[in-house]
């Protein structure tokens, strides 16, 4: 059975302003890629965080079965969100330590609804330093943001 890896980025145009998401897909068996698929959308006015978030909820909303995945983001929000912080603001009724409502909490309750789903490793690499998947999943997201500019 191959391995499944997303790589995914989000990107706007002035932060709020139009955004948009973008995810490459792979299907791998050691470092050869044996199947891929790129995903894009947008909004006209967003946050870079809700982009980054909808560009990992794309990645597993468009899975059609259990699968296991990973997923590589250059967002440490999404990374540290999905894996450090969730289940404290879970237990808090969806607010901060600080009492504060989260931030993009309809996002985050899809993503953790829609990850629940899947057996899912995170890991984080760093953006906009020649990593070739995330560079793509960059250029996606900013031609998913174009009907939006």
């Amino acid at each position: 059975m191959p391995d499944l890896y997303a790589f995914t980025d989000g990107a706007c145009f002035g932060n709020p302003g139009p955004g948009g998401w973008g995810v490459l897909m792979q299907a791998k068996s050691g470092d050869r890629v044996l199947k891929a698929r790129e995903l894009k959308g947008g909004e006209g006015d967003t946050t870079n965080n809700r982009m980054e978030l909808m560009a990992a909820i794309a990645a597993l909303e468009v899975l059609e079965r259990r699968s296991r995945i990973t997923i590589i983001t250059d967002s440490t929000y999404v990374k540290g969100g999905i894996t450090a912080w969730i289940q404290r603001w879970k237990a808090n009724g969806w607010r901060t330590s600080s009492r504060k409502p989260v931030k993009n909490a309809d996002l985050w309750q899809r993503l953790d609804k829609v990850a629940s789903h899947h057996n899912v490793t995170w890991e984080w690499v760093k953006g906009h330093a020649g990593h070739a998947e995330n560079e793509r999943a960059d250029e996606l997201a900013r031609l998913g943001m174009m009907p939006f500019k």
